[in-house]
């Protein structure tokens, strides 16, 4: 009896062995699924940012037939990487009724005939895997024909200002005018020790309007805080971009303030310290955080 007994209990354990052991793995195998499936999600959700500009994009180069023109992208945020398109427009005298003109999406264009006497803007479209915007330039100075000389009067000008107010071509600038540095921004705005990159805005006046086509050098004081970007051009509104990123000796110290910096505007081909150019120091706000 005893032995059937024993028998039996046997025979009830590995009965109870076989029904449990499905259903450890069975729980196991849910908490896995249940897991894979939780973290698929979670790659899934993330912050989708199409871009977004902050500075419109903006045009340099002579304004006549048969030069070129030349494109910024002007300045965006946005998830990266973003890549961008180019689509000039003729527009009229005052910068209206606008069409688009043919040059495969480039970011230069080639001044030609039937643009004499009309104004060029360029629209500038952004685009990344979260969408697409656009943003358009100021229109620029109106196209002179080629051959023609921008300043119309055969005559020296007393003031060294070809043409006054609107958009002036540096061209048409001359001693004793004189370039003027007379706005500038920064983004980030403040400035924090964690900046690793920020872009520097510059406007440049002249003759009672905002200069095209002025060179405009900009570098952190002291050395070594940021990079030396290359000298930028202004565009019709009279804005020149300039991108920096941070170098080992940003910050200067823990209780640096202001991030000053060192500008130029001048005209090319004239002598950096004479001519039309002018010099500044400006500043930002720096915060620690």
């Amino acid at each position: 009896m005893a032995d059937g007994t024993t028998q039996e209990a046997r025979t009830g354990l590995r009965k109870t062995r076989t029904i449990a052991l499905p259903l450890a793995l069975l729980a196991a195998m849910t908490a896995v699924v249940f897991a894979v499936a939780s973290s698929a999600g979670a790659r899934d959700v993330r912050h989708a940012v199409a871009p977004t500009n902050s500075a419109p994009p903006t045009i340099s180069g002579t304004t006549q037939v048969g030069q070129v023109l030349t494109a910024s992208t002007g300045t965006w945020s946005g998830t990266n990487p973003i890549t961008f398109k180019y689509q000039w427009k003729q527009c009229d005298g005052s910068g209206g009724n606008c069409k688009n003109q043919s040059n495969g999406g480039k970011s230069t264009f080639t001044l030609v005939g039937p643009n004499a006497g009309n104004t060029i803007r360029v629209e500038v479209t952004a685009t990344n895997g979260d969408g697409a915007s656009a943003a358009t330039s100021n229109a620029t100075a109106v196209i002179a024909p080629a051959g023609t000389t921008t300043t119309t009067t055969t005559t020296p000008v007393s003031n060294g200002c070809a043409s006054n107010g609107g958009t002036v071509p540096i061209a048409n600038m001359t001693p004793p005018a004189h370039l003027n540095i007379d706005a500038f921004q920064v983004t980030p705005n403040p400035v924090t020790f964690g900046t690793q990159s920020l872009t520097v805005r510059v406007h440049i006046s002249g003759c009672g309007g905002s200069v095209q086509g002025a060179l405009v050098y900009v570098t952190a004081v002291p050395y070594n805080m940021f990079n030396v970007p290359a000298e930028a051009t202004t565009g019709a509104d009279g804005y020149a971009t300039l991108n920096f990123n941070a170098m080992p000796g940003f910050p200067v110290s823990q209780k640096q303030q202001l991030l000053v910096m060192f500008v130029r505007a001048r005209k090319d081909g004239e002598d950096l310290l004479a001519g039309i150019s002018a010099r500044r120091l400006i500043s930002f706000n720096v915060k620690k955080s």
